[in-house]
């Protein structure tokens, strides 16, 4: 069973800095791509960035390119989204996800597990 928990949400000011982490439990972490969604009341679930399963390639969404920057350790089954600068506009839940073709794109439906959410909230 693979399980996805992730932390380090919260509410900081425009312009601060955060850092979620999203860590896998069960197997097969290191062959999945890895990537960060977020989603707002009343609109769909948005990609934010990816990361394939070799760190190689990642994939960011045009709101966040220069701000944001997702990694990960494959030693420690974990997957991390550094927020820089953040604007009001960030504000959401943010949700991690694996998929098992180990690309990390941008499309949703191929990701097969997900985690529940952490919240972030900017104030202005």
């Amino acid at each position: 069973q693979v399980q996805l928990v992730e932390s380090g949400g919260g509410l900081v000011q425009a312009g601060a800095s955060l850092r979620l982490s999203c860590t896998v439990s069960g197997r097969g972490f290191s062959s999945y791509g890895m990537g960060w969604f977020r989603q707002v009341p009343g609109k769909e679930r948005e990609f934010v960035a990816g990361i394939s399963w070799n760190r190689v390639t990642t994939d960011y969404a045009d709101s966040v390119k220069g701000r944001f920057t997702i990694s990960r350790d494959n030693a420690r089954n974990t997957v991390y989204l550094q927020m820089n600068n953040v604007e009001a506009e960030d504000t959401a839940v943010y949700y991690c996800a694996a998929g098992v073709l180990g690309l990390g794109g941008s499309f949703r439906g191929s990701y097969a597990y997900w985690g529940r959410g952490t919240q972030v909230t900017v104030s202005s």
